[in-house]
C-alpha cells in the first residue's frame, strides 16, 4: 500500500527463538508444560481461596487477584509464543500487535498496583493488628482491587492508542517472542518523543508510587517486627511477609533489568531471557512461592482433595453423618 511515496507497514514478522528444529521443539515442550502448570497452579489458588473458609482473609483474597493477573499475562503471551516456535516465525497484523501489547501492559500495571496493595495489607496486619479487621474489611478489599484493575487497564489504554498512531514504513522484522514496545519503537518512522514522554509520565503512578508504598510499608514492618521481644514472634511475623517479598523482588528485578537499566550493552538473547522471566516463569513460580511453605494453603488443599474424593466415591461428609446420628 503506497501513501506519500512510503510503504505503510500493516504486518510484522516476529522471529521468536531462532535455532534448529530440535532446539525449537525442546523449547516448545518446556514452555507448553510451564504454561499448563501455570494455569493449573493459579486456578488452584483461585479455587481454594473462593471455596475454603480457612483462606477467606484479605491476604489470600489479594493473592487470588494476583493469580488472575498471572493467568491473563501468561495466556496473552504463551500461546502465540508456542505458535512462533512451531513455525520458526509468525506474522501478526499491526492491530494484533497493539492488542497483545495493550493486554500485556495492562496486566503488568494491575500487578504492580496489586503488589503495593498487598504490602499495605501486610503493614496493617503487623503494625496495626488490633485495627486490622476494621480497616481491611471485605468491602474495602474489593474497592482496592477494583481500583487496581480499572486504573491499570484504563491508564494503559491511552498509551496503546498513542502507540497505534505511529507510522511504520521500513523493516517489519521484530526479533522478539512477543509484542513488546521496545522493538516496535525501533522500527517507527515517525517521531517517538510523545511515546517516550508518556512512558516517563506513566512510570510515576505505575512504578514509583507503588515502589514507594512497598518500601515504606516494609520499612515500617521491619521496625515493628524488631520491637517484638520473642524470637518466635519475630519469626512468625516475618514468615507472613516472606512470600510476598520474594514475589515483589523477582517481579521488580526482572522489570527493571529490561526497561530501566540501559540496554545498549545487552544482547538480544539476554533481553529475551529476562523477558521470559517475568512473562512466563514468574506467573509459574508465584503459586509455588505462596503455597510451598504455607500451612493454610496446604490444609485447604488437603480438605478440598478429601472433599472431591468423598464426592467421587459417594461418601457423606462428617457433618452429614453427625446430623444423621443426632436426628431422632
Amino acid at each position: 500500500m503506497q501513501e506519500n511515496n512510503k510503504t505503510v507497514v500493516t504486518k510484522f514478522f516476529i522471529l521468536g527463538f531462532q535455532g534448529s528444529q530440535c532446539e525449537r521443539v525442546s523449547l516448545f515442550c518446556l514452555f507448553l508444560v510451564t504454561y499448563c502448570l501455570t494455569i493449573c497452579g493459579n486456578l488452584l489458588i483461585i479455587t481454594l481461596v473462593s471455596t475454603s473458609k480457612i483462606l477467606h482473609t484479605p491476604m489470600y483474597f489479594f493473592i487470588s487477584q494476583l493469580s488472575i493477573t498471572d493467568i491473563l499475562l501468561t495466556t496473552n503471551i504463551a500461546p502465540n509464543m508456542l505458535h512462533i516456535l512451531l513455525n520458526n516465525r509468525a506474522a501478526i497484523t499491526f492491530n494484533g500487535y497493539i492488542t497483545q501489547f495493550y493486554f500485556f501492559c495492562a496486566s503488568e500495571a494491575s500487578e504492580c498496583l496489586l503488589l503495593s496493595v498487598m504490602s499495605y495489607d501486610r503493614y496493617v496486619a503487623i503494625c496495626n493488628p488490633l485495627r486490622y479487621s476494621t480497616i481491611m474489611t471485605s468491602g474495602h478489599c474489593r474497592i482496592l482491587t477494583i481500583a487496581c484493575w480499572l486504573f491499570g487497564f484504563s491508564i494503559i489504554f491511552g498509551y496503546a492508542i498513542s502507540t497505534a498512531k505511529l507510522d511504520f514504513c521500513g523493516p517489519n522484522i521484530i526479533d522478539h517472542f512477543f509484542c513488546d514496545i521496545v522493538p516496535l519503537l525501533d522500527l517507527a518512522c515517525s517521531d517517538t518523543f510523545i511515546i517516550d514522554l508518556e512512558v516517563y509520565l506513566l512510570s510515576l503512578p505505575l512504578v514509583f508510587i507503588p515502589t514507594t508504598i512497598i518500601v515504606v510499608s516494609y520499612t515500617s514492618i521491619v521496625r515493628a517486627v524488631l520491637r517484638i521481644p520473642s524470637s518466635t514472634g519475630r519469626q512468625k511475623a516475618f514468615s507472613t511477609c516472606s512470600s510476598h517479598l520474594i514475589v515483589v523482588s523477582i517481579f521488580y528485578w526482572t522489570m527493571f533489568s529490561v526497561y530501566v537499566v540501559p540496554t545498549k550493552g545487552q544482547t538480544l538473547s539476554m533481553s529475551k531471557i529476562l523477558s521470559l522471566l517475568y512473562t512466563v516463569f514468574t506467573p509459574f513460580i508465584n503459586p509455588i512461592i505462596y503455597s510451598l511453605k504455607n500451612e493454610d494453603v496446604k490444609k485447604a488443599t488437603q480438605e478440598t482433595l478429601n472433599k472431591i474424593w468423598r464426592i467421587s466415591h459417594n461418601i457423606p461428609c462428617r457433618s452429614s453423618i453427625q446430623g444423621l446420628k443426632t436426628r431422632p
